[in-house]
């Protein structure tokens, strides 16, 4: 049985590029409101509605992670990636000269990236299973009345960005935030945490292109239309490395070479402290 992430990256790859790997253009609805998500909507209809028995639920609501879980009849084991999978979805933007903007590192707002992510049933009972991010670098077509199109797309493994469930519960638990505040008492500082967190298309070799970041080494044997490109290593603090396998469509790679990825991620050298943030500068000196 194929994988769901497997399945939806087959659906991407199909409807978002060409058989030559071009960007396809399509059309998306105006956005109606700052937590209208037109590309959400576009991809639960129009990519991931038609993956055999396969259901292809979106979030109820806005500002809930994550965006859409995909899942089989009667799941039984909630960490196996045939049965269920949650995926985030992750939009990213070209800058004027070309290369991928925040390619050092995306916001995950509230909620930091994990492997295994948290949902509910029905009757409010938790249940964790496995989480995937896509990251969909999303342009204008040229011309633009040929409307939008995606440049690059990777769909990710949550272990690649971060494995640690416990940070991934402390934040989406429940928090004490300040209130009472201000002159007269009826301020509150919610205190919500904002996590930044690498950006997989800001590494050159998986930009323009559509990659599957996955952590079997033999996807191909279940898939043969899904061919490795690169093996992708991760350095631990305490020295070990964790290691995912980056698929691509068969049309797409032109040698059978597979490539390696040691931590590729860019990540900036980051201060322990904030600095301040919008600064209004009159245009004469202050004595």
């Amino acid at each position: 049985m194929i994988d769901l992430p497997t399945l939806a990256f087959r659906a991407l790859r199909q409807r978002l590029f060409d058989d030559s790997g071009h960007p396809r253009p399509f059309a998306l609805r105006d956005k109606a409101n700052t937590q209208d998500d037109p590309l959400d909507e576009f991809l639960v209809r129009h990519v991931l509605a038609d993956l055999g028995e396969v259901i292809c639920q979106p979030a109820p609501g806005p500002l809930i992670a994550p965006d859409l879980a995909l899942y089989r009849p009667d799941v039984s084991r909630p960490d196996d990636l045939r049965q269920i999978v949650g995926i985030e979805v992750k939009k990213i933007e070209r800058t004027a000269r070309g290369g991928v903007a925040r390619a050092s590192g995306v916001d995950f707002n509230t909620t930091p990236p994990c492997g295994r992510i948290r949902v509910y049933g029905a009757n409010g009972s938790p249940i964790t299973i496995r989480g995937f991010y896509l990251f969909i670098c999303l342009e204008r077509a040229v011309p633009l009345r040929d409307g939008m199109i995606v440049s690059a797309l990777a769909l990710a493994d949550g272990n690649v960005l971060n494995e640690d469930f416990d940070l991934y519960l402390g934040a989406t638990g429940t928090r004490t935030k300040s209130v009472g505040l201000g002159s007269f008492g009826d301020g509150a500082d919610r205190e919500r945490p904002m996590f930044i967190f690498p950006n997989p298309l800001g590494t050159p070799e998986l930009d323009r292109s559509a990659t599957l970041i996955h952590p079997s080494p033999s996807l191909g044997e279940s898939s043969p239309d899904l061919v490795p490109a690169y093996v992708l290593r991760r350095s631990l603090p305490n020295d070990q490395q964790r290691e995912f396998y980056c698929y691509r469509d068969a049309k797409d790679v032109q040698s059978a070479a597979v490539g390696a990825l040691n931590d590729p991620f860019r990540t900036p050298q980051r201060d322990a402290k904030t600095r301040p943030r919008g600064r209004f500068t009159l245009p004469w000196a202050v004595p």
